[in-house]
């Protein structure tokens, strides 16, 4: 397989403490996250993961232990002003804070020796009918996209959608909805990250929501992880949709993807292991991706997929994902 490398979210490495609370700093978690094997890379969250810190302290840290950067990944939770919306607010000095904030993480993204930020724009969105002009609510998302853009033209920038959460509806929150975005923005810097949960969540199939954003725009990053597609599981890699996650892989090396694969998955809601759960997504990976070389390595499924051939594809691909 092409890809590049394998990162993990770092707030995943937090550990429970006797009161139930977790912990650690932001170098706590990199050093913990440095003992997985075959872990490459980390995102950081901006600003909170940078602790007080410069960009170039946090590199530093990273470059201690042996992990590179993957990017960062903006988040607007810390601030309760942006519970109404961050680039969609109503109030035209707190959606200036939200882009400065933006702008300020891809300075320091730059200073880090970063490459990509991570957009999730939960909070831009609604709950209620009648609670938005929705054209106004879209022109706001757009402009505030294409300033951030144009701050970063070396750096690229990347929407993750999800259906909701926090809002019950979030604006961008499929990937028609992104991909209409993108174009309206047009920037060439700007492009989309897959996270499987959310794509199932917002009732996609992973592998046809991979083709098209690669087709209609830049596919700038892949978040693995798994769950039952009512809400953002943040499960184990293969845990429940282990076919499905075979075939988005298939379809990232068919369609020439060559990012890191990144691991969005909770380990730290239910007190798993980060270190032992973090390996296991690894190595589940690590055999998925075995599988896809094995079906490439004839035509068989490519001719079964031309003639839509369900029983022989079936076949092939479960004769590889158990073979022993």
């Amino acid at each position: 397989m092409s890809t590049t490398g394998f990162a993990a979210r770092l707030n995943a490495f937090r550990t429970p403490e006797l009161d139930g609370t977790l912990s650690g700093t932001p170098a706590d978690l990199v050093r913990r996250a440095a003992t997985v094997e075959g872990l490459n890379e980390v995102d950081l969250n901006f600003p909170d993961h940078l602790d007080g810190s410069d960009a170039t302290a946090m590199a530093r840290v990273l470059a201690d232990v042996g992990l590179g950067l993957n990017g960062f990944a903006m988040r607007y939770y810390s601030d309760p002003a942006f519970k109404l919306g961050a680039f969609t607010h109503p109030e035209e000095a707190i959606r200036r804070k939200a882009i400065d904030l933006t702008k300020a993480g891809l300075d320091a993204l730059a200073e880090a020796g970063g490459r990509t930020m991570t957009l999730w724009l939960g909070q831009d969105g609604f709950d209620y009918p009648f609670q938005v002009d929705y054209s106004r609510l879209w022109e706001l998302e757009i402009a505030g996209i294409a300033e951030v853009c144009a701050h970063a033209p070396d750096l690229d920038i990347s929407i993750e959608y999800k259906p909701n959460e926090p809002r019950a509806f979030c604006l961008l929150g499929d990937l028609g909805t992104t991909l209409l975005a993108i174009r309206e923005v047009g920037a060439k810097n700007l492009g989309v990250t897959l996270d499987f949960a959310h794509v199932l969540y917002a009732g996609e199939q992973p592998g046809l929501s991979a083709t098209l954003a690669a087709r209609a725009s830049r596919l700038l990053g892949i978040h693995l992880n798994d769950g039952y597609g009512k809400r953002d599981d943040g499960l184990m890699v293969g845990s429940v949709n282990a076919t499905a996650t075979v075939e988005f892989l298939y379809t990232l090396e068919r369609i020439g993807y060559r990012g890191v694969l990144y691991f969005d998955t909770f380990p730290d809601a239910t007190g798993l292991d980060p270190v032992a759960e973090c390996a296991q997504n690894i190595r589940t990976v690590k055999a998925m991706q075995a599988a896809v070389a094995r079906l490439m390595a004839t035509n068989v499924l490519a001719e079964a997929l031309e003639r839509q051939d369900a029983v022989t594809g079936q076949r092939l691909v479960q004769a590889v994902l158990w073979e022993r």
